[in-house]
């Protein structure tokens, strides 16, 4: 997997290249600014991820998301920012966006919120999902005890695949349960799932 993170604190970057070069699966650049970052995509083959943060010179804040998705079709692009108001989060995913990730992040927490946007997710903070789970009304108890293995799975960050080898299901039978499992908890994907279910404390 690649990754470019475009990011002017040069401390914050230069950790964050190195700290997610270390998961050994991953080729990860850094750039200090928008501009950089759109140069490198024209000379390099396509990025699987690309972080940007949101107030680095040239981004031009929700306009330069845009422009970056339009770069980098063939891969993702998330948002980094200390700051966002939630306003801003919401049009950065209704934009497109694979995700938005506060800088405050603990480092493994980070590596999962990368993880989970190279498999496909939309990555929330922790924080913006604390009011979806308000709206929604999860009855935790209302899972069944497969469905509640499920959902354990999927807070563990595994893939489908890997929960059926855990319970010796098949795999199409653990998508079947994953999609009764968003149904019961008012979710859209595994990230929210996840967190929603850390927040009711399942886990």
């Amino acid at each position: 997997m690649r990754i470019l993170i475009a990011d002017d604190h040069d401390l914050l970057r230069d950790t964050l290249v190195m700290f997610l070069s270390s998961a050994g699966d991953m080729t990860v650049d850094g750039v200090s600014s928008y501009s950089d970052a759109m140069d490198l995509m024209e000379q390099e083959d396509r990025y699987d991820l690309l972080l940007l943060d949101y107030r680095m010179p040239g981004m031009s804040g929700l306009n330069g998301l845009k422009d970056a998705l339009e770069h980098n079709r063939a891969g993702r692009v998330a948002l980094m920012s200390g700051d966002a108001p939630r306003s801003v989060i919401e049009e950065a995913l209704n934009a497109g966006a694979a995700g938005f990730v506060p800088k405050t992040l603990p480092a493994k927490s980070l590596r999962n919120a990368v993880a989970f946007m190279l498999m496909g997710e939309t990555y929330m903070p922790a924080g913006f999902l604390q009011d979806v789970a308000a709206r929604t009304d999860p009855v935790l108890q209302d899972l069944s005890r497969r469905e509640a293995q499920v959902l354990r799975g999927i807070c563990d960050g595994k893939s489908n695949k890997e929960i059926g080898l855990d319970l010796s299901i098949s795999e199409a039978t653990v998508k079947l349960h994953v999609k009764t499992v968003y149904r019961h908890l008012g979710v859209a994907n595994r990230t929210q799932a996840a967190m929603i279910a850390r927040d009711l404390g399942f886990v």
